[in-house]
């Protein structure tokens, strides 16, 4: 009989708004964003084992990814052994798609996709809040990628509220500079001007609401992200990217969180296609990719 393996697709995110409050007693900002699961993914194997992990590596966007404990699939995986008391252990194969340092949420969702894929494995009745609380040590943006999207987050960007699905999907065409950007350093660097310490609860309830009627063919507007004020103007790749979107046709052009990938969003596909062979044909990094309903699904 040929050992039980379990397959995760690991959905790369968007964020279509973000919004940097104050500086939290644990050193966080209080952030408001609008995240969106996107087709790009990465994927993970799990095969059974006695005991202990292996992690094997491969893919396009591979190279640089650690394979020890620096790896957040692995300190998902005994985070996950650890909460639960389990013993056994697995045989993980990550193929990396989706660029890291990029601002595209691709780690997140691989230690998200280690918690469900693990949980199946070893047939474990595991909780969505239980795994929701493990998850949230790993990092701020491990829980969305357990849950449907769109999803709007608070805090620290763990406290999740699911938003209404997007009728129609939405294109997206994202160019990724051959930069990475720190989110710990853009974070330092953020500086919430003064105007905002007063009204950000009600800035935060305002990107919520316009959140809530995102419909792709009749999308106006991408909402602003408060970090492009600390890239753009340090990272001129970032901003060169920027610039290409913008010029190639596609409206509604951000940054990804901290970046540095830049998105655009068009409901006309060909304007997409011919966005990307323009950029592409230009050295450009470029993933054609549509929003999804999940952060992680199983391959059935």
């Amino acid at each position: 009989m040929r050992p039980r393996v379990v397959t995760i697709d690991a959905h790369a995110k968007v964020n279509l708004g973000l919004l940097v409050g104050p500086k939290r007693p644990d050193g966080y900002h209080e952030v408001a964003t609008t995240l969106c699961a996107i087709s790009l993914h990465d994927t993970l194997v799990f095969t059974p084992r006695a005991r202990g992990f292996t992690l094997a590596v491969d893919g396009p966007e591979s190279r640089g990814v650690p394979r020890t404990r620096a790896n957040l699939v692995l300190r998902a995986a005994h985070a996950l052994a650890d909460a639960l008391g389990e013993q056994r252990g697995a045989a993980i194969r990550l193929t990396k798609r989706v660029p890291h340092g990029a601002g595209l949420g691709g780690g997140s969702s691989d230690a998200a996709a280690t918690l469900r894929g693990l949980a199946l494995l070893w047939r474990r009745r595991v909780s969505r809040a239980r795994l929701g609380e493990i998850a949230a040590t790993l990092g701020s943006d491990v829980p969305f990628f357990l849950g449907s999207s769109p999803a709007f987050a608070r805090g620290r960007g763990e406290r999740l509220s699911a938003l209404p699905a997007i009728r129609p999907a939405l294109r997206l065409l994202i160019v990724v500079p051959r930069v990475v950007v720190s989110t710990k350093w853009t974070y330092r660097q953020y500086v919430i001007p003064k105007s905002r310490l007063t009204g950000w609860k009600r800035l935060a309830r305002l990107l919520q609401l316009r959140s809530e009627v995102i419909v792709g063919s009749k999308f106006k507007r991408i909402f602003s992200n408060d970090l492009e004020r600390v890239v753009l103007p340090r990272t001129p790749a970032v901003r060169k990217a920027l610039v290409a979107l913008r010029a190639s046709g596609v409206k509604a052009v951000r940054m990804s969180g901290s970046g540095s990938a830049i998105f655009g969003i068009s409901d006309k596909a060909g304007e997409i296609a011919r966005a990307a062979a323009e950029l592409g044909s230009k050295g450009h990094r470029v993933y054609v990719a549509r929003s999804v309903r999940a952060g992680s699904r199983p391959r059935r």
